[in-house]
C-alpha cells in the first residue's frame, strides 16, 4: 500500500467519522457501556496486576533468600 492510498484511507475515516450525528455517536456509546466486554478486560487487567504484585514479592523474597545464603556460605568460605 503506498502512501497516498494510507493518506486517502485516513482521510476518509476522519470524514465519516466527524459525519456521525450526535445520536449515533450517544448509541454507540450507551451500546459499548452497557456491554460486557469493558468489565471483563477491566477485570482482566486486575488480575493481571494482582498476579504481578505476587511475582514480584516472591522473587524479592527469593533473591534475600539466595543473597542470605550465598553470604553465609562465604563466611564459611573464609570470604570477607
Amino acid at each position: 500500500m503506498s502512501y497516498t492510498d494510507t493518506r486517502f484511507r485516513c482521510a476518509n475515516l476522519v470524514l465519516r467519522f466527524r459525519s456521525q450525528s450526535k445520536s449515533q455517536f450517544a448509541r454507540r456509546l450507551r451500546r459499548f457501556l452497557i456491554s460486557e466486554d469493558g468489565p471483563t478486560a477491566v477485570e482482566y487487567a486486575v488480575m493481571l496486576a494482582l498476579i504481578v504484585v505476587v511475582c514480584l514479592t516472591a522473587i524479592s523474597a527469593i533473591g534475600t533468600n539466595a543473597s542470605t545464603t550465598f553470604k553465609s556460605i562465604g563466611d564459611q568460605l573464609g570470604g570477607s
